[in-house]
């Protein structure tokens, strides 16, 4: 799991069998940790350098949930703006993953050539 690329992926805890991305994730190869919204601050300080963070809001969330969302992804844009860690929205699993790969896809062609 050291060699495969993290992604750490935020939600409220509840987690329908339907609703999970890390068959997804694996499938594209990204490991993932899945972290209820309380603890992601603790999660992300265990992992160095997550290739992106996803903060999976749920579908019928209210006023009250979605600026806690919204708050988290400003505060870590921030926090991880200069490591070009992309930090995404999604109201669900649909799109997530198609996201995820094209700001993966845009960060890796915008990688300097070693």
């Amino acid at each position: 799991m050291n060699a495969m690329p993290k992604v750490l992926v935020v939600d409220s805890g509840e987690r329908p069998p339907d609703g999970a991305l890390s068959a997804e994730l694996a499938g594209m190869g990204y490991a993932s940790v899945t972290t209820p919204f309380e603890a992601a601050d603790d999660v992300l300080a265990l992992i160095p350098s997550p290739a992106a963070v996803v903060l999976q809001m749920p579908r019928h969330a209210d006023w009250a949930e979605r600026r806690r969302f919204l708050d988290l992804a400003r505060r870590l844009r921030k926090n991880l703006g200069e490591t070009g860690t992309p930090v995404i929205i999604t109201g669900g699993v649909s799109g997530a993953a198609t996201m995820l790969q094209n700001q993966l896809s845009v960060r890796v062609a915008a990688a300097p050539d070693l």
